[in-house]
């Protein structure tokens, strides 16, 4: 199974070392990569994939990506599938948590990471221009489309939002009786060892971590870092932007309350956390892998083992939930498909993901500089265009796109 994937396998590799601008972004190299590229899968596939995964807590683009593995080789490829995508970016995240102290901040050299925004923005076009024909088809749509646009851009970044416009819009396309449901498809089996897994581990943590603040465990902080991370894997909504925060609230501004009274709890320096929030957005791969960074940085006194030690378990903390929450609901909403009301729900979520495309690249093109004399401005307008020429017109894969960018910030 493993070498007829090989090209499956190399194909993701790429897509992680080139993957940037954050989940949306993702969807447009998704779209060059696994569908135009090599058919992998098919663009009303791919839709359906995000958009479902738009529903669940976790890592959206991990998730999606793991159903395409799933979808080509069963839960051995998706596993694969998914420790070939986040280990790039985990190792990088992790590796800095060891060199932090070593780096000059002022001297990160991030100028060379400033073409990549408009890249990202010009994946993201490319993704709309696709799709937009496939979910855009009638006056419903173009208006639950409108609303998301305005909804996602002006309440960018709140846990809710996303997933109330996906089930708005699901609701919205339920009005009319016209649309019939597809041919029924052969039932997928469930398979609740995943969600007995995905629970089981959630409980346990929790308990054990609680025994282990109470009692003052003296080498408790590598359980009581799996819960924190494992948790917020588990409840996250609205991707790595939405993620930072809860790490920020909860690493560097609890602590700073409780410290007099719990000082074994686990902290990370409030401004070493801003450099990795900082950092892990010029880092190609899932946002998600900034858990491996905290990882390493929770246990950082405790010695090198238990650094790298903190660096796996933030590693696999965070992307776990994800993984076994897509693969238990996934064959769930594969068998509801063939009624009526969630087949009609599909045409109002992809109008929703559409809509929250479109906002994510207005969201993202609002730090771009594109008015002004200066080159850089005529530049950036350079760089959305051409990345949507090149992704339409031509057999460029986005790794060279990228590598393009990279240069251009290096030598302008």
């Amino acid at each position: 199974m493993l070498l007829r994937h090989l090209p499956f396998l190399r194909a993701v590799f790429f897509h992680s070392v080139s993957a940037f601008g954050g989940p949306q972004a993702h969807m447009g190299m998704m779209m060059k990569t696994f569908v135009q590229g090599t058919p992998y899968v098919t663009e009303k596939e791919l839709m359906e994939y995000n958009a479902f995964c738009q529903l669940l807590p976790g890592a959206s683009s991990t998730q999606t990506l793991t159903l395409i593995g799933y979808k080509r080789g069963g839960v051995p490829l998706a596993v694969l599938t998914l420790i070939v995508w986040i280990l790039p970016a985990s190792i990088l995240m992790g590796a800095l948590s060891f060199l932090l102290q070593y780096i000059d901040k002022r001297q990160l050299g991030t100028d060379i990471f400033k073409f990549i925004p408009p890249m990202a923005a010009g994946f993201l076009g490319y993704a709309v221009l696709h799709i937009f024909p496939h979910a855009i088809k009638n006056t419903i749509t173009w208006i639950i489309m409108i609303c998301s646009v305005a909804a996602t851009y002006f309440l960018f970044g709140k846990t809710w939002v996303i997933p109330a416009l996906i089930v708005a819009g699901g609701i919205a396309t339920n009005f009319s009786q016209t649309r019939i449901p597809q041919v029924e498809q052969k039932p997928q089996k469930i398979r609740w060892w995943n969600f007995w897994l995905f629970g089981i581990i959630f409980i346990a943590a929790g308990i054990l971590s609680e025994a282990a603040r109470k009692n003052d465990w003296a080498n408790r902080k590598p359980i009581n870092l799996f819960e924190n991370t494992y948790r917020m894997g588990s409840l996250v909504f609205g991707g790595g932007q939405v993620l930072m925060p809860m790490m920020y609230e909860q690493w560097s501004v609890r602590p700073e309350a409780i410290r007099e009274k719990n000082p074994n709890v686990v902290q990370i320096d409030q401004e070493k956390l801003y450099t990795g929030m900082g950092i892990v957005q010029a880092v190609p791969g899932p946002v998600f892998s900034i858990a491996s960074f905290t990882g390493g940085m929770a246990l950082k006194d405790m010695g090198t083992e238990m650094q790298v030690l903190g660096c796996l378990i933030g590693m696999i903390a965070i992307f776990l939930p994800s993984a076994l929450l897509v693969l238990f609901f996934f064959p769930i909403w594969h068998n509801l498909r063939k009624y009526a009301v969630v087949y009609r729900s599909l045409e109002g979520i992809n109008a929703v993901v559409v809509g929250i495309m479109i906002a994510s690249s207005f969201y993202i093109m609002r730090d771009i500089s594109f008015v002004g004399p200066n080159t850089i401005s005529k530049i950036n307008i350079l760089v959305i265009l051409g990345t949507i020429l090149l992704l339409q017109f031509t057999r460029f894969i986005p790794p060279l796109i990228v590598m393009a960018c990279l240069a251009l910030g290096y030598f302008l």
